[in-house]
């Protein structure tokens, strides 16, 4: 076996609040500095050395994985404002095309964008926030070929073909239209920390730096956006924070005219509005709402002493979101840690919700941009049954499977396979759901391969999504399992609130109360223990292996939040200030103490380690490359054990990882070939 390379110490002193730390592996965070370049390179090398023996298996689970996607796919079409829009992929191409067809899908076919000829000379590429004028005669898009989310963003002609000179620089990539079809509102980013600070009013025909500042935002720890109400008539600026929002409108018809605040900044109001005939609706936590309710105002009396309630507060369900349609009013809720969507007509008789039978699904409403329909287009799936795109007919109750998600190969029946959803108990007594799926042949005889997935913050749920690639591993005789643990918002919000700032460590010991209860419970063994999470779940992955480390065999952590105490005390890095209401601002001592608690990097220690794969991105915005590389050199120097421990990073991606379809699967067959490695399965 080669040797791992071992990074140079060069002590570094933190203090604060009369607390000194030393950071041996600080200088790591020079990302121009050619020896933090070689030492990330040394760390590549070693990876791929010590896994020489697997390249081959790679490969193979590359090929098996690629070959139950449908190369030569496309999207379910949509009909916006004359036009069917389609996206479609072409065999053997990595990047989407952006289509469309006037009036009929019969119609000639108008390309977009062609982003496998857009992406030639890039090793990184991303096309976001397509944006069609009224008139559709121009199109808005932005471009990040470095894998920053700093998107420039530039407009088409689409009668002429033409793509204008000028470029809108360091922007979110998100822009939107205003009636007259020749003024685009767009986000930009503070070029230090990222964050989305400013929106810009752009005119057709003149130069960038001719561009009117609309709106900045002052407070560093809110973003804004800007985008159109789905009734065409607002132009709408947001600032949201973790904890508080705030909205402005417009007309849409007079642009230039100054946007108005619909209900100030209060700190702890969250709400969100939609716009339908002669009100808004608002989803709000106003009055205590801890799970939502919907309310509504006048179009001219908009702040909060005006708004009334349609449907109350209610203790056991989170209201998610809404649709607005002429005739019916569409609710997504979630109770039991289930989506369920609620069909209610503006006439007030008769709501009823879509029946969902499994306890293992997610169902969600996806592309609804038309007003005066009876047909609601949603999405279903589940752990064992792929992705169905439905129209659902609100009137007749009539359901049209649009498309359902196609597994090639011959080989995927969904009834070979089994989904339950389980009940661990957390150490203070709280029930925490695990959702899981695996071939109907395995058998709870405690020696069964499990990998256990988590994220666990911002409230982000972990629905049960469908996989082809994970058929890999189940065919492999893998069990794979979610623990939908505190910090998300899987049970409500106040699952969320009891995993977040002083009570983030519930978000840690429920993910190991729930490995403990897999065990027991015979469906796997801590020889065949395996878990995962990125980012956030990085986070969570490094906190329970400095916790419970027997439990695990191996752990995958995609770019993990590590340093906890160091990034959320520098306020120069991306997110860094919009964090405190998540993590608490460690420049107040009693969080600066709990947060270092568990930050995962603070608290490596001597001891037995799992064997870990760590992957990373040079160029990442959410989480700088040098958490997790500074984390690998701390534990190749005090882990006791010769479990394996790999920085894998991807020199020319970021937080998303590789752009094409295809370089993400080869990042995924990494992961697994580690994983059955583990277990001895070759082939």
């Amino acid at each position: 076996m080669p040797k791992p390379p071992i990074a140079k110490i060069i002590p570094h002193t933190l203090e604060k609040h009369g607390h000194v730390r030393t950071d041996n592996y600080y200088w790591l965070n020079q990302r121009e500095n050619p020896e933090v370049i070689d030492y990330l390179n040394q760390e590549n090398a070693y990876y791929q050395q010590s896994t020489a023996h697997t390249k081959d298996f790679q490969k193979d689970l590359f090929e098996e994985m690629k070959a139950r996607i449908k190369e030569d796919d496309e999207s379910v079409p949509y009909f916006y404002n004359g036009y069917y829009y389609i996206t479609r992929f072409e065999k053997g191409k990595d990047y989407p095309i952006y289509s469309r067809k006037k009036g009929s899908l019969e119609a000639k076919e108008e390309i977009l964008f062609d982003c496998n000829e857009m992406a030639k000379g890039h090793t990184y590429f991303n096309l976001s926030g397509l944006s069609v004028s009224e008139d559709n005669t121009m199109a808005a898009f932005g471009i990040d070929t470095v894998s920053r989310r700093q998107y420039t963003i530039q407009i088409k002609n689409l009668v002429s073909g033409e793509i204008l000179a000028v470029k809108l620089e360091n922007t979110t990539g998100g822009s939107t239209w205003a009636s007259d079809n020749k003024t685009l509102f767009y986000s930009r980013k503070d070029e230090v920390t990222l964050r989305a600070d400013k929106i810009y009013k752009h005119k057709i025909g003149t130069a960038a730096d001719k561009d009117t500042l609309v709106y900045f935002e002052k407070d560093e720890t809110f973003d804004v956006s800007v985008y159109k109400s789905k009734s065409k008539k607002y132009l709408i600026i947001n600032s949201s924070s973790t904890l508080t929002t705030e909205y402005q409108t417009v007309l849409s018809a007079t642009p230039d005219a100054k946007f108005k605040v619909f209900q100030k900044r209060t700190r702890g109001l969250e709400y969100s509005m939609s716009h339908f005939g002669d009100h808004f609706y608002i989803v709000t936590n106003k009055d205590k709402a801890t799970n939502f309710k919907l309310m509504k105002t006048p179009e001219g009396s908009t702040s909060k002493e005006n708004w009334v309630d349609v449907i109350a507060h209610r203790e056991d369900v989170l209201l998610e979101d809404i649709d607005i349609f002429k005739d019916y009013l569409v609710v997504s809720e979630r109770f039991n840690g289930l989506n369920h969507i609620r069909i209610m007509p503006w006439s007030g008789k008769g709501e009823y919700y879509l029946p969902f039978d499994s306890e293992t699904y997610m169902a969600y409403t996806t592309t609804n941009l038309d007003f005066d329909t009876e047909i609601l287009r949603y999405g279903y799936q589940s752990l064992a049954t792929p992705a169905s795109v439905i129209d659902f007919n609100m009137k007749t109750k009539e359901k049209t499977v649009l498309k359902e998600q196609e597994v090639l190969g011959g080989k995927f029946d969904k009834n070979n396979y089994k989904e339950e959803r389980i009940w661990a108990t957390a150490k203070d007594g709280t029930k925490v759901p695990i959702s899981m799926v695996y071939r109907k042949e395995n058998t709870k005889k405690g020696k069964n391969p499990l990998l256990l997935y988590a994220y666990g913050s911002y409230g982000v749920t972990m629905d049960c999504h469908f996989s082809s690639v994970r058929l890999s591993l189940l065919d492999r005789g893998f069990i794979y399992a979610i623990a939908h643990i505190r910090g998300g918002e899987d049970l409500g919000r106040e699952w969320y609130e009891n995993g977040k700032l002083l009570k983030k460590k519930n978000t840690f010991t429920d993910f190991i109360d729930c490995s403990q209860f897999v065990i027991d419970e015979k469906y796997t063994s801590t020889e065949h223990l395996y878990a995962e999470g990125g980012s956030a779940g990085g986070l969570l992955m490094g906190a329970i292996i400095n916790m419970a480390p027997n439990l695990y065999n191996g752990v995958v952590a995609q770019v993990p939040f590590v340093d906890v105490v160091t990034t959320m005390l520098d306020e120069t890095i991306p997110l860094t200030t919009g964090e405190y209401d998540e993590w608490g601002n460690p420049n107040i001592k009693k969080y600066y103490n709990y947060m270092l608690s568990y930050s995962p990097y603070d608290n490596v220690v001597s001891q037995a380690y799992p064997n870990l794969y760590i992957s990373t991105g040079l160029h990442d915005s959410q989480v700088q490359y040098w958490e997790p590389a500074k984390w690998v050199a701390k534990l190749r120097v005090l882990k006791t054990n010769n479990n394996q421990l790999y920085l894998d990073t991807n020199m020319d991606a970021g937080h998303g990882g590789a752009s094409g379809r295809f370089e993400a699967i080869k990042e995924i067959a990494k992961e697994y070939s580690f994983l059955l490695d583990l277990e001895g399965i070759k082939k």
